[in-house]
């Protein structure tokens, strides 16, 4: 979807359009979760402290955002697909992707049941979408951030080796910008310049992301459209409005932090057995530590002790604490579950599509 949670603001108050907005919360350490287009000329952007963006733009609108609003437009978007396929793979609330090589209307053309999908989305909702075609999730995914906004992209395998030899290596799956930096430093700034580097070059440089890189830069990636999604993790964090750095602050902030995680793993109703902890620090440094146990996680009295033991390897006197996070992760069982669900199959081309 384009610019979701403001589309959606906008197409709710109606005042809000063709106005710079920011979808967050305005405070200190705020951040903004979607901004509009009209904001984005000013370089406001997701991700983005609301601080900055309000510097940015002097103008801009901050609004407050409304989660059981997306999710109820998210379902709508989901009950069109699956008037199409069943094969449908969650990536956030306003995008998955779709494996229409077989599909319910008998469309023989990935790009026309895009296209369908589409209308139906601004009849329906009022919001515009962007869509991608392809062979591959990689390509998909890359094809549907084209020509947004309400854009349509196709990449058909015979131009796939074309396409992405043109593509900035920022722009591909997995490239963040620190490992974009060290790409730059070798040399590599476009597809071709990665596909030109040898596999055991980028596997010394990147471990295991080195094949991943091999591939992509080739256009390979048989990752399937999975649509079973299955929970790993439940996790929590929370931001400080001050940065904390005494021991009563942090013991008090750990416990309702404890809490937090014991509601959402009700909620999902997660098994897991290993509790890690995450703290960010005033200069943005961020460690994690992990402990595994051989019982479940369920209550405070199982985590709160393990929570407390890993605090007590943190340094924060010294080094004040802006954000705190716990998630509990490594369910029992995972590996035979997984081999139950997994069937390896070769198919010819396959248009999915990513919307």
């Amino acid at each position: 979807m384009d610019q979701f949670f403001a589309a959606v603001e906008q197409l709710d108050q109606p005042e809000l359009k063709g106005k710079p907005i920011a979808v967050g919360h305005d405070a200190e350490r705020g951040v903004v979760s979607t901004a509009s287009y009209e904001a984005r000329r000013y370089g406001v952007h997701s991700a983005q402290s609301i601080q900055v963006a309000k510097r940015l733009c002097p103008q801009l609108i901050i609004v407050e955002p409304h989660f059981q609003r997306y999710k109820e437009v998210s379902a709508q978007l989901h009950a069109i697909f699956h008037d199409y396929t069943d094969l449908i793979e969650p990536i956030s609330l306003d995008e998955a992707f779709l494996d229409v090589t077989e599909n319910k209307k008998g469309v023989e053309l990935g790009v026309e049941i895009a296209r369908e999908i589409k209308q139906r989305i601004r009849q329906t909702t009022g919001l515009t979408a962007s869509a991608g075609v392809s062979y591959c999730k990689f390509l998909a995914k890359i094809a549907s951030d084209w020509r947004k906004p309400d854009g349509l992209t196709v990449i058909h395998p015979d131009r796939a080796l074309d396409f992405i030899a043109q593509l900035k290596v920022e722009k591909i799956w997995g490239v963040g910008q620190k490992t974009a930096e060290r790409l730059h430093r070798m040399g590599v700034f476009t597809g071709q310049d990665l596909r030109n580097l040898p596999l055991s070059r980028l596997m010394h440089e990147f471990g295991k992301m080195g094949q991943v890189f091999y591939d992509f830069a080739r256009g390979i990636d048989n990752r399937p459209v999975v649509a079973e999604w299955e929970r790993k993790s439940v996790s929590c964090e929370r931001t400080f409005e001050t940065d904390i750095n005494e021991n009563s602050a942090v013991t008090i902030h750990l416990y309702h932090t404890v809490l937090e995680l014991v509601r959402r793993i009700e909620k999902n109703n997660f098994e897991g057995r290993t509790l890690t902890l995450k703290v960010k620090f005033l200069d943005f440094q961020q460690i994690t530590r992990s402990l595994t146990v051989d019982y479940i996680l369920k209550s405070k009295e199982d985590i709160l002790p393990l929570a407390k033991q890993l605090m007590q390897g943190v340094e924060f006197h010294s080094h004040p604490i802006r954000l705190l996070g716990l998630g509990v992760s490594n369910q029992k069982n995972v590996a035979q579950q997984e081999q139950k669900h997994w069937v390896e199959l070769e198919l010819e081309f396959k248009p999915w599509t990513a919307i």
